[in-house]
């Protein structure tokens, strides 16, 4: 690849004054091979292989940040979804094995561990239900383990049993890490149409079709496209969406070219890059900025949601023209606790969780670190699941949902996570219920849009 001069000078600027940074360099590691009807001893494999693998990946990131100057905030892993791998344990309890993934992630220094995950969206087997059932013991007795449960995809419908499960699990969750605000929900992340090659968390699992190793690597720079709206003269729509296109087609090839460096010196396959603007909490770092760039006073007002569109597609097509690489999620990401913007939006009244939905059409992830009053029905959680997987389902498009139900609090509260996952509004909901609905149970059959063989 062919980096010049020019490029190198923006990308300096980028990185001192407008928040670009790799977001993560995640490993992806194949656990299949690590099956055994004892858990101690299937244990005992998935930490040796990921030790095998990981131990290096750490130092070899710091390397490559240190060559290139380019800031890796996180490292991370991935594995298979531990309910296929788990299956032919005798056990009725995973616990141990999210215990066994933490103590892992610990000793390779990684930030997190994903892929404490089940694929549910047609239905349930013994291994998916022991996981699902394992998911609030599991996070509340670890510290960087994640959970995924993909529960609807276009070709299947909607698992509505796993819906209305999933609600009382993110419910228990809450309850059994009270004692940090409900914490175990960040980790915790509910999808539609869930891609393999995610490198974020808390969604992050190693996929069925993915190779034995692999790196993706996930690319942030909200603020650099923030910065370059804001410097255009009274621009047309048509005007700032060639400029995020040729902004966006800028990062990934600073981020493709760490992403290759990385998988050379860790022998592993390079996977994709995934460019998505996730915000954080730092002034300036926000998509609410970008969109109020555009011309709304206020993220959330009439408008957002065609502003939004309009990022999340110029994204994706500068990505696309700088590598064929680019995959995951890749788009605009509206977590609220995460994006200062948002929260100000929240508390002035302009967002509203419906509007949040709504937005969810035209973004690449969902609803997504919300926290809701602690006394929240889990029915009420299933049904804004529900309606996620609907708008991903229907879309043929990836959503998802990470609520936090935070236990003793109430509309208006404000809850305090910390690094990255930033300060969440208390949001409020509907107030009427959705329990029959959601008691009913079964599978919402797929659209006609899944028949297209």
């Amino acid at each position: 690849m062919l980096i010049h001069p020019e490029e190198i000078l923006e990308t300096i600027k980028m990185v001192t004054s407008e928040n670009l940074d790799i977001r993560t360099v995640t490993m992806g590691i194949n656990l299949r091979g690590c099956s055994h009807p004892d858990i101690d001893t299937f244990n005992e494999n998935i930490y040796n292989r990921i030790m095998y693998y990981a131990e290096d990946l750490v130092k070899t990131t710091n390397d490559i940040q240190n060559l290139y100057g380019i800031p890796i905030i996180n490292k991370r892993i991935s594995v298979t979804p531990i309910a296929i791998v788990a299956e032919s344990c005798d056990a009725t309890d995973y616990t141990s094995v999210a215990q066994t993934l933490d103590r892992a992630a610990e000793d390779t220094g990684v930030d997190f561990i994903g892929g404490f995950s089940a694929l549910v969206q047609k239905g349930m087997t013994p291994g998916d239900l022991t996981l699902i059932n394992s998911i609030p013991r599991a996070l509340a007795s670890t510290n960087k383990v994640c959970s995924s449960v993909n529960v609807a995809t276009t070709k299947a419908g909607i698992n509505m049993d796993a819906v209305a499960l999933m609600g009382k699990v993110i419910k228990e969750t809450a309850e059994l890490t009270k004692a940090n605000s409900g914490i175990g929900c960040a980790k915790l992340v509910v999808f539609a149409n869930a891609p393999e090659d995610n490198p974020f968390m808390a969604g992050a699992f190693h996929g069925i079709g993915e190779p034995d190793c692999v790196i993706n690597v996930g690319v942030s720079g909200p603020g650099v496209v923030n910065s370059a709206v804001r410097a255009l003269k009274d621009p047309t729509l048509g005007d700032i969406s060639e400029c995020i296109k040729k902004t966006a087609f800028k990062i990934t090839r600073m981020g493709e070219m760490v992403g290759k460096e990385a998988a050379r010196r860790l022998h592993a396959q390079f996977g994709v890059l995934d460019l998505s603007l996730a915000p954080t909490p730092a002034i300036g770092d926000s998509v609410a900025a970008i969109l109020e760039a555009m011309g709304l006073e206020s993220c959330g007002t009439h408008g957002t949601t065609a502003a939004l569109a309009l990022l999340n597609d110029a994204v994706k097509k500068g990505g696309a023209m700088a590598s064929s690489s680019v995959g995951g999620l890749s788009g605009a990401f509206i977590p609220v606790s995460e994006d200062e913007g948002m929260i100000r939006a929240v508390q002035r009244g302009s967002l509203s969780l419906d509007k949040l939905e709504a937005m969810t059409s035209v973004c690449s992830v969902g609803l997504d670190m919300i926290a809701v009053p602690g006394d929240t029905p889990s029915s009420t959680i299933s049904a804004i699941i529900a309606d996620e997987m609907a708008i991903g389902m229907i879309n043929k498009k990836t959503t998802a949902v990470r609520l936090i139900p935070a236990p003793g609090t109430k509309v208006g509260d404000m809850i305090e996570f910390g690094g990255l996952l930033g300060t969440a509004p208390v949001m409020p909901v509907h107030k009427f219920s959705s329990e029959k609905f959601i008691s009913r149970g079964g599978r919402i059959p797929a659209p006609i849009q899944s028949l297209t063989n």
